[in-house]
């Protein structure tokens, strides 16, 4: 760059002043594409990286036994069901048996009563008992059951009694001519059928949890034993309730 500084100078044709200028422009480019071509770096924090925070194991506990501690499980730890008993697949099997003549005998009442009080709890006992039946339904297939129940389950049903189609299946379950007649029957004959019909009806649902209870190894599993017990305790209020609803009418 100097030598051909120098051959400008004596150059009669080119300024000297022009060639600075000239050259003066040429470095100040060739610093810029020096700067802009260089790669950007990130700047990075101080220090070193902090590590990717693994997440924490699930842990299992067990709760303990009344008056017991409880235990801590290890946390590949997997549910299982219970051991199926057979007297809570049959108590299953025919409570939704039992329900599904309840919810029938409360779709009735729309045609056969204008009784504020017997649609009321009607209304109630078809809402509870159908979702209920629902729900054991769910409980049966998912311990691959069938929902529903054969004759040889049926308590004190044998070959002989199917010379018995008037025998009810279950405990407290109307008989064919008791559904007849609550059928035929309008205003407060209806009434009346219906509620002691349904008072018989919960009495034998009242039976068939204790006979479940009573079973060896039967009503341990959990869902078994709050539904049972909680068919109990709302049966035996609705009792009360339409046993003060028949003595109002005498």
């Amino acid at each position: 760059m100097i030598l051909s500084l120098r051959n400008c100078f004596h150059c009669p044709r080119t300024s000297p002043t022009l060639v600075i200028v000239s050259i003066q422009r040429s470095l100040f480019f060739a610093a810029s594409v020096l700067v802009t071509s260089a790669p950007i770096v990130a700047q990075q924090p101080a220090g070193p990286v902090p590590a990717t925070p693994v997440p924490a194991a699930p842990v299992v506990v067990q709760p303990g036994a009344p008056g017991e501690p409880t235990r801590t499980l290890p946390s590949t730890t997997h549910g299982i069901l219970p051991q199926l008993s057979h007297d809570d697949v049959t108590f299953m099997q025919g409570m939704i048996m039992h329900h599904s003549q309840a919810v029938e005998m409360t779709a009735l009442i729309d045609s056969h009563t204008q009784n504020k009080q017997v649609r009321s709890i009607g209304a109630k006992i078809s809402s509870s008992q159908s979702d209920e039946i629902r729900f054991m339904q769910r409980w049966l297939i998912a311990r691959g059951q069938t929902t529903g129940m054969s004759m040889a389950d049926m308590p004190g049903m044998d070959m002989s009694d199917h010379a018995m189609p008037d025998m009810p299946p279950m405990p407290g379950m109307l008989t064919r001519a008791q559904m007849e007649a609550l059928r035929k029957a309008r205003g407060a004959e209806f009434d009346h059928l219906f509620l002691t019909g349904m008072i018989q009806h919960h009495g034998g649902a009242l039976i068939m949890v204790k006979d479940l209870f009573d079973a060896a190894g039967a009503g341990q599993d959990a869902d078994i034993f709050d539904f049972a017990t909680d068919v109990d305790n709302t049966q035996r209020a609705e009792i009360r309730i339409m046993q003060g609803m028949l003595e109002e009418k005498r």
